[in-house]
């Protein structure tokens, strides 16, 4: 179905999708736009059926890896049930079929939740999106309060450096075990079927997919940022799919060289 070349044409790289690839793609900022809050988010209708259209033509390699909970991810993108990770990759469902599950790694306190609600409570704007394993915390409409959520953040993951770490999103910090990451998320995946074999191609738009990235390219894949080759554009990395159906993506090659070098 797919040539196998990468073809070099003035400032644009040609990438003819291969047989053997493994798609990873993060949800919010690179398939769908990010919203005021998370729980605004507008899914377009194609999406479900291009997703389930590049599933089908990868042989199964498709997984969303994302910071929002499996359940969210199914409820946004229903009736489509993907392989998928998340909370980064802090929950994982391998097959489209399983259950999900989560690696033994510990849970945000509950008394850490409280404070980051009572917090929110108090700074208009802010809003708290708790998740299985950690507990995100966006300041879109309110970014005066930024510096002094980090604070309390700071002081709550010191309790427990050695368990969690903060990750800093686009207008948003979350607190998360040490353990996990996208990265890890993409192994885990590679070592089972469908994607055994494959090059992972991962697309992402935030720090929270450099790990992806990275694992990507360690075994020759491809780290696609949303912001260097898709310009910022969610729109435009719906069209790219679109265009690996055709046997067909376009690049500029000055992306194609920062997406793929270390």
């Amino acid at each position: 179905m797919f040539r196998e070349d990468v073809r070099v044409s003035g400032d644009d790289v040609l990438i003819r999708p291969r047989n053997n690839w493994a798609l990873f793609l993060d949800l919010d900022g690179t398939l769908i736009d990010i919203a005021a809050r998370p729980d605004r988010v507008v899914v377009p209708a194609e999406l479900p059926g291009l997703l389930e259209a590049c599933r089908l033509a990868f042989g199964g390699a498709l997984a969303i890896v994302s910071g929002r909970t499996i359940a969210d991810l199914d409820r946004l993108l229903s009736p489509l049930r993907l392989p998928v990770a998340g909370e980064h990759g802090g929950t994982l469902r391998l097959a489209s079929d399983e259950t999900g599950w989560a690696p033994k790694v510990p849970h945000v306190p509950s008394r850490w939740r409280e404070a980051m609600h009572a917090f929110a409570a108090e700074h208009p704007g802010v809003v708290v999106e708790d998740k299985d394993l950690g507990a995100a915390v966006h300041y879109r409409l309110a970014p005066r309060h930024a510096p002094f959520l980090l604070e309390l953040l700071t002081g709550l993951v010191a309790q427990l450096p050695d368990d969690f770490k903060i990750l800093q999103a686009k207008m948003a910090y979350e607190i998360q075990p040490r353990a996990i990451n996208k990265g890890h998320a993409v192994r885990t995946f590679l070592a089972v079927p469908p994607f055994t074999g494959r090059t992972p191609v991962f697309i992402g738009d935030d720090v929270t997919d450099e790990e992806g990235f990275h694992a990507a390219r360690a075994v020759g894949g491809l780290g696609l940022s949303v912001d260097g080759c898709f310009d910022g554009s969610t729109a435009a990395v719906r069209a790219w799919l679109g265009d690996l159906l055709k046997g067909k993506a376009v690049v500029r090659s000055s992306a194609w060289r920062n997406s793929t070098s270390e």
